[in-house]
């Protein structure tokens, strides 16, 4: 039987150590000319101190800064506060005003990420914890993507590039979820339990910085 699991990118659940669903969300900017941000997107800190959507869809040996919760900004053709789950990109906004981002942004906090293809079985996947996995470079699967209707993530979890000896890969499987509707191992859609490998809060102090990728 079929998954029922839709994408909807990486979705915050715990944090390591703690039961607590979150530990919240911290504000960064946007420019105005940044391309679209999807809720449960993972963002990227730049080197103008902003955070950004994903340079690749695959986010391979990119240090992610956290998961974008939503936004908000003084739109641009009503001049009224707006609060979104996505930021539209550049001309959405009027700028003369901030651009605010809410980022789960905790490195310890885990999130919920669905896989683009099969396990095969149980024991295969839970042979999968602890390893490092990229996004999937799919079509509407990979760290950038998203619905532009709901405005939700649909990036996924690329079962092919799990692997235990690749730690530039940008996400850490911890963990799978139990979900009865979503159980078939046999099936894309299982919901993986993951945290940020390379996060740019834990950046080194020498040898590269917070920004962009690994150095």
């Amino acid at each position: 039987m079929a998954n029922s699991n839709v994408a909807f990118g990486m979705k915050p659940i715990n944090t390591a150590g703690s039961t607590p669903a979150t530990s919240g969300t911290n504000a960064y900017h946007i420019k105005s000319d940044a391309s679209a941000i999807f809720q449960g997107s993972p963002v990227i800190a730049t080197n103008d101190g902003t955070i950004a959507v994903s340079s690749s869809a695959s986010g391979d040996t990119l240090k992610f800064i956290g998961v974008f919760a939503g936004c908000e900004y003084v739109d641009a053709t009503t001049g009224k506060k707006k609060f979104s789950n996505t930021w539209p990109g550049s001309g959405s906004a009027n700028t003369n005003f901030d651009i605010i981002a809410n980022v789960y942004d905790n490195p310890m906090q885990r999130f919920i990420v669905c896989s683009d293809a099969s396990l095969t079985d149980k024991a295969t996947a839970i042979a999968t914890i602890f390893e490092s996995a990229e996004f999937s470079a799919e079509s509407n699967k990979g760290a950038a993507d998203g619905n532009t209707t709901t405005g939700i993530s649909t990036a996924q979890l690329d079962v092919s590039t799990v692997d235990a000896a690749d730690p530039s890969h940008p996400l850490k499987i911890v963990g799978i979820m139990d979900d009865p509707e979503n159980a078939d191992f046999t099936a894309a859609g299982i919901p993986l339990i993951v945290m940020i490998n390379n996060h740019a809060l834990t950046a080194p102090a020498t040898g590269g910085s917070a920004e962009g990728g690994i150095s």
